[in-house]
């Protein structure tokens, strides 16, 4: 017998896209709203609450709403793209303000901040990834405001505690914000364990076809810092046009499907390669092995994600080497599609890079686990030989 008092899980959430309808003509599919602007009343009035596409499009609200409910926030936005999201975060902070971050995260995020971000006035200290004592001992009293943690950390996917991490943003009166696009709000939710807004590049997992630029971001709470990250958007203009808002949300639908598939190629992978020939270590938060396993398996739920990375024997040759023979891994930059993709991160980086010159990230597609194995086995032959 069913239990007519459980609530809906995610997976439901998802696939009807929290059931809602097309207002006009009843489609279970939403329409694409491209106008711009809104009629007032003769009184000058808005009779349906909507000024202006800017923040006001039919198109953000059911993605927005999908994604309050997965994350279990009080407000959620869409943004142009995951860096637009982030900095609308970051930008809410006040020149002279410190913040601190990781220091293996998204590098063009870390390279904004380093550049951009300190001459804008921010003062910014970055902290050995899975550190809390270093974390702690980086705050400064009354100028500490924000706590950026990005958990697993791209591209070694070391783990952090973001009940710790919210531990000590509390303490020391700032915001924790978490970047959650690799473990999504299916595996992860850091509202829950503390944090205060969510990121999400939703370029990646969210919309999951490699045809879509869009962020996001939700927060726990309506307080005065979120009303500022609200105004860096609609007044920068950092939002997604109504046919890539459409996009996200068909995407999303799929996303517990696809996110279940890409963890168990994942950790198929993971496991064939950990200690393999030619292999100097499989860096995959689902191995016992793995320094962050612990962690990762109390705040992680339903899997470990579909981001790993490979340290290939013999440095940076002979991982470029390896990369240039696999058949079905798309060389490419981004993560969280359908599709296989390698990259040589070292490489792509450039100087000041804290990624391993051995290291290839792999995004794990929903191919066959089998297919995949085989690609990444005849590439390292290949280099043996």
């Amino acid at each position: 017998m069913t239990d007519k008092n459980k609530a809906i899980t995610p997976e439901t959430m998802l696939a009807q896209a929290l059931g809602a309808l097309d207002p006009a003509y009843r489609s279970v599919i939403p329409g694409i709203y491209p106008g711009t602007t809104y009629e007032r009343e003769a009184d000058g009035s808005y009779p349906t609450g909507r000024v202006y596409s800017r923040d006001h499009n039919p198109n953000y609200e059911q993605p927005e709403e999908l994604l309050r409910t997965l994350e279990g926030g009080a407000k959620a936005l869409l943004f142009s793209s995951g860096m637009s999201a982030a900095l609308a975060v970051v930008q809410a902070l006040r020149p002279g303000d410190h913040m601190i971050a990781p220091k293996v995260m998204y590098w063009s995020f870390r390279n904004w901040l380093l550049t951009v971000g300190k001459e804008w006035g921010l003062e910014i200290s970055f902290v050995p990834n899975g550190d809390i004592a270093a974390l702690e001992a980086a705050v400064i009293p009354g100028k500490t405001k924000l706590l950026w943690l990005e958990t697993p950390a791209n591209p070694t996917w070391v783990v952090d505690d973001i009940a710790e991490w919210a531990r000590v943003a509390k303490e020391a009166g700032a915001h924790l914000a978490v970047d959650n696009t690799v473990a999504t709000p299916l595996l992860t939710n850091p509202l829950k364990l503390g944090a205060d807004i969510v990121m999400h590049s939703a370029t990646k997992y969210l919309n999951g076809h490699t045809d879509v630029l869009a962020g996001a971001l939700i927060t726990a709470k309506e307080d005065d810092f979120w009303a500022r990250v609200r105004v860096n958007r609609n007044a920068g203009g950092a939002i997604p046009g109504p046919f890539e808002a459409w996009l996200l949300l068909r995407g999303m639908r799929t996303l517990h499907l696809r996110v279940a598939r890409a963890s168990e190629n994942a950790m198929a992978i993971a496991r064939h390669f950990d200690g393999a020939k030619g292999i100097r270590a499989v860096l995959y938060p689902g191995l016992e092995s793995h320094e962050g396993h612990k962690i990762a398996a109390r705040q992680m739920t339903g899997g470990f994600g579909g981001m790993m990375s490979l340290c290939i024997d013999g440095g940076a040759e002979a991982a470029m080497a390896v990369a240039a023979r696999l058949k079905l891994f798309k060389r490419a930059t981004s993560l969280g599609g359908i599709e296989s993709l390698v990259e040589h991160r070292a490489s792509i980086e450039g100087e000041g890079t804290p990624c391993p010159p051995d290291l290839l990230r792999l995004s794990i597609g929903i191919e066959s686990a089998d297919d995949l194995i085989n690609d990444i086995d005849q590439a390292l032959e290949g280099r043996k030989s």
